[in-house]
């Protein structure tokens, strides 16, 4: 069977055009009464046409084929052909004209350019009028066009893409378009293909059921995603026959949520099959890795999760042309107040006549005009005369400069990023200015302002530290090498396994990372201090186990309480007898996950093989464990933990391991012995212990991780795993049945131990901070870290010094939360009064005056829900408004959007939101200005941002380099488009004085209708796209030069007084008065020459004394001199 030849470069290549198109077309939800009717008749649904309003009914096509698809009840859905175009031939001018009327300015010139065609006001030849509107407006229009077209290109291409559907006649798959493909139809994918519409996956030819997909094109992540066939499914051996599917899929109506999928199945036994996101491939992904994979399709077309998420970046709104809408209105009111003073005074001018004057021309009856309609007809005519006053060009010009600035901005080298090969991208084109009057920035921790690229450090077991001595080059995808081969010791199967049992990490994210540590080891470790912080051992893409132990001593006391560590190195120095395999590379979901599985391989424990259902672990003499996965409860934000189930390969035991922050775990362990007194000490003592070595990890600024295990017995997990069932094949409430089984699952556990990464700060940051905050900068650090994490980062890259003063607030009651702001305000007021800036006398500063203390802000995620739901924001706001830094810890995606929310409306300042991952995605999109960093979590944070980079450094000179241009540029620029156009208008309205308020000009109409088009278009766009006030380096060294645009001095009303307006004038006018004479002047004799430059000079004297003035005895001017 031939298949349609589409390369994959070609294929991938315009889907990714398509994907981040601008424009999104959503098309109704389908009508579920038909289906309905039609699944009655098959005994499927019975009476429960409410119950299924929300819910789509899918059944195959193949019953139905050609002849009878009047008969099918999936013809209601939408097809698989998409069309993003606006406009058809026939539609695009009608419907462009209609969409370019949405601007005000182009109703307003083409009502002047109509209102020219009327005799009786017309200014000047109506035609000539016309031209500046329709060029304006053709201009727009090509451009939209062009845009169209493309769109119309993309379509097309992908509409003709090929795929192979199963063909009930054929007995066969089909080769046809993807247009062609609907709901209900079965289609083939094999690898390297494009996914051409959501299918649910129902055969895979890998043994193990698994689909391995590559989602770059949707979120940008380019490790691969698995995904499992449906459950029934996956234990065919031979080819899946489309022919025998007679089940029905009821399954949740379209939406745009990536993550999220939930249905079930109904066989014709009516058993019911559950499914979730894990077994659709979406529409866009690439098939990898999987020779054949068969599915039944879900969502076609427009309803596809991939095409309901393209709408494209939200429009903003630069202040900037907030600002310049308001002032057009005042243009307009300028406007009217010209043309008003014109018709007044054309028909004060007419009525002083006694006798009508021999220009006025009476109509065909030979009547004349009265002056009151005269008046109103003048009043149109200036209008018409008077329209240069509007700019016309302006909203052009300012895209054009927009288009100019982003060029440079992403040609700019020092914004490119060499080892990752990626410049700058600036995504959205409509708030340039906006980057040179940010006031607030909003920044995650992981991966911000640190590499996330984790190194294992320390590990707490059994409440002993163990230290990581050589773990400098254990990095994501770096090679692993280990110490030389030592001799092997007489080290026995049983004692490696009672070392295996000490520390055994599993966990699971598709990754997994088993622990398990034996209760009745009465051995403790022999210890001896280390200069290196402590680590962990975690799990990648795939499971992973890492364990430690001792060597050779046995403990001292058990009641001993001294904070100890060993080298892992001379733990399993002698258990390792040969070097790593030097081509073994793991792909991890995270950084964290793959540190600890290169650690662990670094000591011997080696990750062999993972797949869904089982995962096997090399030991470091060469034995290999396999483990049976019996369940696996993924990473979520509310439980804060992943964990797996397990069947020991040697114990037989069904054991749950979980790793998660701390603050929860803590919380699960089971803290009581069974009648045993001294064991329930130990485990008390071994908490605390490992407490207090997060927190030393934590105050090094180490990431914490604590992993526990649980014991079940075959009863209790059989009776949970039906449960498990039942929550899995829900539809209503899935999501949540799921957490509460998870949750009643994950209780009284034992704690294995602790792990502690070191995550680096980018090279650049605190410099880049400390820039920042000079240029009057607000930073603020959202995270989810642990609190002395956060910290301990914070002063590593100077958003903190050591002479601030550090507020920590950390409650969960309302009450203690409002008194503990009140006291803390307090404080900051008290002392920010004694050391109030006292005035300075003759520019000298008292020496008694010292330096003011500066206030950090430290507050965690509880104690911000507080806030919120107490009431308590404006107290947080006055509080942190003192404060030079503030720390959220511990803080949801949620909490983070809200905090950049209250602060933005509630400030009403300029806001910005850096982050790299995809929970930072709705901080970024709340703030103002977002900006993505692409790292190492994937690009979600890149597509949802308005600009991205690669480097927290660059934020440093986009802001205070090119956002200062960018703002002065084009601030500048809009000033002078009004300028010159009340300039202009100003010589034509004066005019009207000396020509009776005829409405006549002394200039040709042609020079009128083009001065803003043509006479003075170019110098404004070359000045807005190109000037540089200052220097790179002078604005680099000078950040407090950046505080112009947070107060924006340049582009506010002007506070021009009587001297300083005054002056100027004057000496324009003598100049003026004495070159005429020189004009006028014959001979030029030495004497006429030296008067002529002493009054030059004498001219100049005033001014230029006033200017050499000292600053604190200038001339004093009175109050009522202002002019604005």
């Amino acid at each position: 069977m031939s298949r349609k030849i589409v390369p994959g470069c070609f294929s991938t290549k315009i889907w990714k055009k398509h994907f981040f198109k601008n424009t999104c077309c959503q098309c109704d939800a389908p009508d579920t009464e038909i289906q309905n009717e039609e699944l009655e008749k098959r005994g499927i649904v019975r009476k429960r046409k409410k119950k299924t309003e929300n819910k789509r009914v899918i059944i195959s096509n193949l019953p139905f084929g050609s002849k009878k698809w009047k008969e099918n009840p999936n013809r209601y859905y939408d097809s698989n052909e998409i069309k993003t175009t606006k406009y058809t031939i026939l539609t695009f001018l009608p419907k462009n004209i209609y969409e370019q009327f949405h601007r005000f300015a182009n109703v307003y010139f083409v009502f002047i350019a109509l209102l020219n065609f009327v005799p009786v006001v017309n200014a000047f030849q109506p035609e000539v009028s016309l031209i500046p509107i329709c060029v304006i407006m053709a201009i727009t229009a090509i451009k939209d066009a062009w845009e169209d077209f493309r769109r119309y290109k993309l379509d097309k291409d992908i509409n003709h893409m090929g795929c192979y559907i199963y063909s009930r006649d054929e007995h066969a798959y089909v080769e046809k378009c993807w247009k062609d493909v609907r709901v209900g139809d079965f289609v083939q994918l094999q690898c390297n293909e494009i996914i051409p519409a959501d299918i649910l996956l129902l055969y895979s030819s890998d043994q193990n059921g698994i689909c391995h997909l590559e989602t770059a094109n949707l979120d940008g992540e380019t490790n691969l995603k698995q995904r499992q066939v449906v459950m029934g499914f996956s234990s065919q051996d031979t080819v899946y026959e489309p022919e025998f599917f007679q089940n029905t899929i009821i399954c949740e109506m379209p939406n745009n949520d990536l993550n999220k999928f939930k249905g079930y199945m109904v066989q014709p036994n009516n058993e019911q099959v559950g499914f979730n996101i894990e077994n659709l491939l979406l529409r866009g992904c690439t098939i990898r890795n999987t020779e054949v994979a068969v599915g039944i399709v879900i969502y076609a077309g427009h309803e596809t999760k991939a095409m309901l998420n393209n709408s494209g970046s939200r429009y903003k709104r630069s202040r900037i042309e907030q600002r310049m809408n308001m002032d057009i209105f005042i243009c307009v009111g300028l406007l009217f107040v010209m043309c008003l003073v014109g018709a007044v005074g054309h028909g004060i001018w007419t009525g002083n006549f006694r006798e009508h004057p021999p220009y006025e021309v009476p109509d065909s009856n030979g009547n004349f005009l009265s002056p009151i309609l005269a008046g109103f007809y003048m009043f149109l005519t200036m209008i018409i005369l008077l329209q240069i006053l509007i700019p016309i060009s302006l909203y052009v010009s300012i895209e054009l400069v927009k288009l100019g600035q982003v060029f440079l901005i992403h040609n700019d080298i020092d914004l490119y990023d060499e080892a990752a090969d990626l410049p700058i991208q600036c995504r959205t084109l409509t708030i340039t200015e906006d980057l040179g009057q940010i006031q607030y920035i909003f920044s995650d921790k992981t991966g911000t302002l640190t590499e996330n690229k984790m190194v294992f450090r320390r590990c707490t077991v059994d409440g002993i530290e163990f230290s990581h001595q050589e773990n400098g080059r254990f990095r994501l995808k770096i090679q692993v090498t280990i110490p030389p081969p030592i001799k092997p010791s007489g080290i026995t199967l049983e004692r490696i396994h009672q070392i295996f049992q000490r520390l055994k990490l599993a966990s699971l994210s598709q990754s997994f990372s088993s622990s398990q540590s034996s209760s009745h080891l009465g051995v403790s470790f022999s210890a001896k201090n280390t200069e290196e912080p402590l680590a962990v051992l975690e799990s990648c893409d795939n499971k992973t186990i890492c364990s430690a132990r001792s060597r050779g001593q046995e403990l001292q006391d058990k009641g001993s309480t001294d904070i100890d560590a060993a080298s892992l190195d001379e733990v399993f120095g002698s258990a390792t007898n040969r070097s790593l395999p030097t081509d073994f590379c793991y792909e991890a979901e995270s950084p964290d996950e793959a540190a600890l599985v290169y650690a662990a391989r670094a000591y011997g424990f080696i990750l062999v093989s993972r797949t869904p259902e089982q995962v096997t672990v090399q030991l470091p003499q060469g034995t290999l464990l396999t483990f049976d996965i019996l369940y696996t409860l993924g990473f979520d934000s509310v439980r804060k933990r992943m964990s797996v189930v397990v069947r020991h390969p040697l114990t037989k035991e069904i054991v749950v391991y979980t790793k998660g922050a701390d603050s929860v775990i803590m919380d699960l362990l089971d803290n009581s012995a069974k009648d045993d007194i001294s064991a329930e000490k130990r485990l008390k003592r071994i908490k605390e212990r490992t407490q207090k070595h997060l927190d030393y990890y934590a105050h090094d600024g180490l990431r914490t991780l604590c992993i526990a295990k649980k014991v079940l017995n075959e009863d209790d997990f059989l009776r949970w795993a039906n449960f498990r069932q039942e929550a899995e094949a829900a539809i209503d409430n899935r999501e949540e049945l799921l957490i509460e089984t998870a949750q009643h699952l994950e209780t009284k556990f034992t704690l294995l131990g602790a792990t502690g990464i070191e995550d680096r700060l980018q090279d650049g940051v605190p410099d880049t901070i400390v820039s920042l905050q000079e240029a009057g900068m607000k930073i603020w650090v959202l995270t989810g870290d642990k609190q002395e994490t956060a910290v301990n980062i914070a002063y590593s890259c100077k958003l903190l010094n050591q002479r601030d003063t550090v507020f920590t607030i950390n409650t969960e009651n309302k009450e203690t939360c409002e008194s503990l702001l009140n006291l803390t305000l307090e404080e900051v007021k008290k002392n920010y009064e004694n050391n109030k800036p006292q005035r300075k006398f003759f520019r000298i500063i008292p020496t008694s005056v010292s330096e003011a203390p500066e206030f950090g802000l430290v507050i965690d995620g509880r104690t911000l829900n507080i806030i919120f739901q107490g009431g308590l924001e404006e107290k947080f706001l006055e509080l942190t408004q003192h404060c030079r830094a503030v720390l959220c810890c511990r803080s949801t995606p949620l909490q983070k959007s809200m905090v950049v929310k209250l602060i933005r409306r509630q400030m009403n300042v300029m806001t910005l939101s850096i982050g790299d991952g995809a929970n930072d995605v709705s901080m970024i999109q709340a703030a103002d200005v977002g900006i993505g960093i692409s790292g190492q979590e994937g690009m979600q944070a890149v597509m949802a941002s308005d600009f991205a980079i690669s480097r927290f450094k660059h934020l440093k000179k986009l802001l205070l380099v090119h956002g200062h241009w960018c703002y002065a540029r084009l601030a500048k620029m809009v000033i002078y488009f009004f300028y010159k156009n009340v300039c202009y208008v100003s010589l034509l309205f004066w005019y009207q004085f000396f020509c009776g308020f005829s409405g006549s000009t002394m200039i040709d109409y042609w020079q009128m209708i083009f001065f803003n088009l043509f006479f003075t278009s170019v110098p404004p766009l070359l000045f807005g796209a190109l000037d540089k006030d200052v220097s790179a380096e002078t604005l680099l060294r000078l950040p407090e030069l950046y505080k112009n645009g947070q107060n924006s001095e340049m582009y506010k009303d002007s506070d021009i007084d009587v001297f300083s307006f005054g002056n100027p004038i004057n000496t324009i006018s003598l100049l003026t008065i004495l070159f005429h004479l020189a004009l006028e002047m014959k001979t030029w004799v030495p004497q006429i020459i030296f008067c002529t430059v002493l009054h030059l000079q004498n001219i100049q004297d005033p001014f230029l004394l006033q200017m050499s003035l000292p600053e604190d005895i200038a001339v004093v001017k009175p109050p009522f001199a202002k002019m604005h």
